[in-house]
């Protein structure tokens, strides 16, 4: 058990630490934006523009979150402060009382830190929905295998942590697993949160469809891109785009097998090609496939710090092979390994199983530090 003079200790530093965050978070400013969406909720016509209501609503969720969170880990601190006076005060302090403060701190200095990473998140695009693409690597159905668990562990960690998801395309592979897969997230800085996801994933395992039960080791690629605002102004020269439809091959019933309501777009001068068979509409389609058109060209536009897009030439490969971020290893041992920050994790069912967040946070902080 702790003693008193140590948990004032932890809660002074969790204050200084809050100070900080409400330096880069500004509660009185952010209150005051709550209420100014609060106020547009109200407006008669608030719900004639869907899609534009829906994203006042999301922000304000956002915003209502963030200073409820700020606001109740101060209250908490000082509520903590008081506990420990009146202890110091007692003849006879009672050591379950101290048990309980320390354990409530240690909750506490996880929320800070959260809360901390997510102040961090000042990126452009940081507070945007995100599209995140999963593709199999070399390797046959061990690859295509790999890719539907990846493809498991990020749903399941949306599912965990608030995140909505769609699936808008999936490329299933016969033999099993699949091929491709491309999702859009949607949550406060889900593009923030995810961009450090972007990489080569590896997998080393005793293959379950090795009858000689030999280890393998497979490839998967993850990109990440920022959904970007509806005004956002992007010039594409018409000529240079290709249109395909073709049928839908995902889940859908006897629609998909009869309609070419799948959408393919292609820009020709470096390749890059987004793809969109989730809705039942070609014209929805075709919406969501240029809006993650847009994305990968704006960051290719920006990695490659080209004024236009139009000044990308040749080919464009989204992720290189060898930009490998993290190794998922079954056998010989069990571990989870990023080699950007040596993070590292022995329980890979749980990882398997969403429990990402420590490889995010680590991979944040660490970005931050590089800044």
């Amino acid at each position: 058990m702790a003693e008193i003079y140590q948990l004032r200790e932890t809660i002074e530093d969790l204050t200084e630490t809050m100070k900080l965050i409400g330096d880069s978070l500004d509660p009185e400013n952010l209150e005051k934006e709550v209420k100014d969406l609060e106020k547009k909720t109200f407006a008669p016509d608030f719900w004639d523009d869907s899609d534009k209501a829906q994203a006042i609503m999301a922000d304000l969720a956002a915003k209502r979150d963030d200073l409820e969170n700020y606001q109740k880990i101060i209250t908490t601190l000082e509520d903590n402060t008081d506990l420990i006076d009146l202890v110091e005060m007692s003849e006879n302090p009672e050591s379950a009382t101290l048990n309980q403060i320390e354990t409530d701190l240690k909750k506490i200095k996880k929320e800070v830190s959260s809360m901390k990473l997510k102040t961090q998140l000042d990126g452009e695009y940081d507070k945007n929905n995100a599209f995140m693409s999963i593709n199999a690597g070399a390797g046959g159905l061990e690859a295509t295998d790999w890719a539907e668990m990846l493809l498991r562990m990020y749903t399941r960690y949306f599912d965990h942590n608030g995140f909505k998801y769609e699936l808008t395309d999936l490329n299933n592979e016969e033999a099993g697993g699949i091929k491709s897969a491309t999702l859009k997230v949607s949550g406060a800085y889900a593009y923030g949160y995810l961009k450090g996801e972007k990489g080569v994933h590896r997998l080393v395992r005793i293959s379950p469809f090795d009858s000689g039960a030999r280890r393998h080791t497979s490839f998967v690629s993850v990109d990440i891109f920022p959904e970007l605002p509806d005004n956002t102004n992007v010039e594409i020269d018409p000529n240079d785009l290709r249109i395909d439809t073709y049928r839908a091959s995902g889940a859908g019933g006897q629609h998909v097998n009869k309609t070419d309501s799948a959408v393919r777009i292609t820009h020709i001068p470096t390749g890059v090609v987004a793809s969109s068979q989730a809705e039942r509409s070609q014209l929805l389609n075709r919406d969501t496939a240029m809006k993650l058109l847009l994305s990968k060209l704006i960051q290719i536009k920006e990695e490659e710090q080209r004024e236009k897009i139009s000044d990308i030439q040749g080919k464009y490969t989204q992720i290189a092979w060898g930009s490998q971020i993290r190794s998922y290893v079954f056998h010989p041992y069990t571990l989870v390994k990023d080699h950007r920050t040596n993070y590292e994790v022995g329980n890979i069912e749980a990882v398997m199983d969403g429990d990402i967040e420590g490889f995010i946070d680590a991979y944040l902080a660490e970005s931050h530090k590089e800044n």
